[in-house]
């Protein structure tokens, strides 16, 4: 396996690819479920309520371990310590399969209780029983793919997070069709049904990572039994390192999953109070089916960076080499930057013809879309830069920044939401409010632990520039030069455009150093066939 190692580029593009083709099948079912007639945005504000509480326990019992983990393991691979990360991923294997077995077992037993006393949707009962398996596979898959992490075998999460979202997308539609049929349309049940595909996609996905594992069993075992370092640490020492790395990044995780709950415990059960609870699940179906479904796709593009940073991070402190970590993630921050500034002026500025190609028959949310996709580039930087943290092992301050911003959310939210005039543009408001200031905060931690200089016009006013012109250009052609009768072509056509001139604005305007091209997987070729300038 050694041999084999992917390098911290490769991984972010391999993740990268990945995340691209998890979304865009994401989409996929979300846009079936969303027009499929008897679901909708109905289905959605279900499926949402259930699903979001599946969130809280898989970061209780899984979320943030992959993280955790292969901060650990890498840690010892650099050294040489190969026998001591396999008895770290073995003691992480019973640890998180308990707990995942337990948080299962809750919300299987306890799904009732859920729907309608917390949720006030007894109609999610079904969705909550049928995701409840998940927790346990999740939670032993999370040590897997933090143990391949660590090793540097990003490709292996990535494989496995395609199958299991591509399968996912698959299922959701043959399921829910052969149940729509048996239910004559039945919401609930269909709802139900594309909980059970959930489930099914993820124990493929599980068992693609166990088949893989024991496929390599032999050359894993070749490293364990050839290992140079020979310190034995003893078992409490190890679930010790483990639950201290492990327990703030899954209150992080907790956290931001409480952040999204908020809504879900408090947005239909303020709203329905003077706009009737049809309405207000309504509202809730639209927020959470298509405007956060799309918000969210450049997140996905960027945890790339902060899942690969972590183990690349924790390797290079333990090596010495902190210098050439400050280098990949003054890049790293480079890169969110520019991956989530143009994702956001794109859904800002085309909203409602992005909305009417993607949800013909449910287009309406134009106004919480503009609004929620002010707080990307915040979020897309605080996801770095919690990556950035978690590798120096300083997994307390993330927890502190978004502990602030959820407080913040359930403070406004109370607030706001009452405020008819406002309905569920309150809740919006303060999600952008309380990500601004988790980013704030995370932001100064990284100052205060890692010497590392942003120049404003590099990081800020150039990405600006360009980010601009593409919308300038793109918005250009698709209202002035109508090149295509139909307005779909025309507004894909034009954000194509757009994004080609976004490039060549970034090559124009030097936004990125020589040092840099290269840090791009080929960026040696690039850079001498392209013979770019550069500083």
């Amino acid at each position: 396996m050694k041999k084999n190692k992917q390098g911290f580029m490769q991984g972010v593009m391999i993740l990268m690819f990945s995340q691209f083709l998890i979304k865009i099948a994401g989409l996929l079912y979300k846009i079936y479920l969303t027009n499929k007639e008897g679901f909708g945005d109905t289905g959605n504000a279900i499926y949402s309520s259930a699903f979001q509480v599946y969130t809280i326990f898989l970061a209780i019992s899984s979320i943030g371990v992959p993280n955790a983990i292969s901060q650990l393991i890498s840690a010892k691979v650099a050294v040489g310590d190969n026998k001591g990360a396999y008895r770290i991923f073995k003691i992480a294997i019973t640890i998180f399969g308990v707990i995942g077995f337990l948080g299962t077992a809750i919300l299987f037993f306890y799904a009732k209780t859920i729907a309608n006393k917390y949720l006030g949707i007894p109609e999610a009962e079904m969705s909550i029983m049928a995701l409840a398996p998940s927790v346990f596979m999740v939670a032993v898959s999370s040590v897997l793919r933090g143990y391949f992490n660590g090793r540097e075998k990003i490709s292996v999460t990535a494989n496995s997070q395609s199958i299991e979202q591509i399968i996912k997308t698959i299922l959701t539609i043959v399921v829910v069709e052969i149940f729509a049929v048996i239910s004559t349309k039945n919401t609930v049940v269909m709802v139900a049904a594309a909980s059970i595909a959930t489930t099914l996609s993820t124990f493929i996905s599980f068992l693609y990572l166990y088949i893989f594992y024991i496929g390599n069993k032999k050359e894993i075992w070749k490293d364990v039994v050839t290992s140079t370092f020979k310190q034995k640490e003893s078992i409490r020492k190890i679930i010790g390192n483990i639950l201290f790395l492990f327990f703030p990044i899954a209150i992080t995780a907790l956290l931001s999953a409480a952040n999204r709950s908020i809504d879900a415990f408090t947005i239909i059960n303020t709203i329905s109070k003077y706009m009737g609870t049809e309405e207000a699940k309504f509202q809730y179906g639209i927020l959470t089916g298509k405007v956060e479904g799309l918000v969210v796709l450049p997140y996905s593009f960027n945890v790339a960076f902060a899942t690969t940073l972590i183990p690349t991070i924790s390797a290079s402190k333990a090596r010495g080499e902190m210098d050439k970590a400050i280098k990949r993630i003054s890049f790293s921050i480079l890169a969110t930057i520019l991956i989530s500034l143009p994702c956001m002026a794109v859904l800002i500025v085309f909203a409602e013809p992005i909305l009417k190609l993607l949800f013909p028959n449910a287009y309406l949310g134009k106004t919480m879309l503009k609004i929620c996709s002010l707080s990307i580039v915040f979020v897309a930087i605080t996801q770095t830069v919690g990556g950035v943290l978690q590798g120096i092992k300083k997994v307390k301050e993330p927890v502190y920044a978004i502990g602030v911003g959820v407080i913040v959310k359930l403070v406004l939210n109370l607030i706001l939401l009452p405020i008819e005039e406002l309905n569920i543009n309150g809740a919006i408001i303060a999600t952008i409010i309380s990500h601004i200031i988790t980013f704030l905060i995370i932001m100064y931690y990284l100052k205060k632990y890692i010497q590392i200089k942003f120049n404003i016009i590099k990081f800020i006013i150039k990405p600006f520039i360009a980010t601009m012109l593409m919308i300038g250009v793109s918005w250009s052609i698709y209202n002035k030069f109508l090149i295509f009768s139909s307005k779909n072509i025309n507004l894909i056509f034009s954000l194509a455009i757009g994004i080609l001139f976004y490039v060549f604005s970034i090559i124009i305007l030097r936004i990125l150093s020589k040092e840099e091209v290269y840090m791009l997987p080929y960026g040696n070729k690039i850079y001498k066939s392209k013979k770019i300038k550069m500083r």
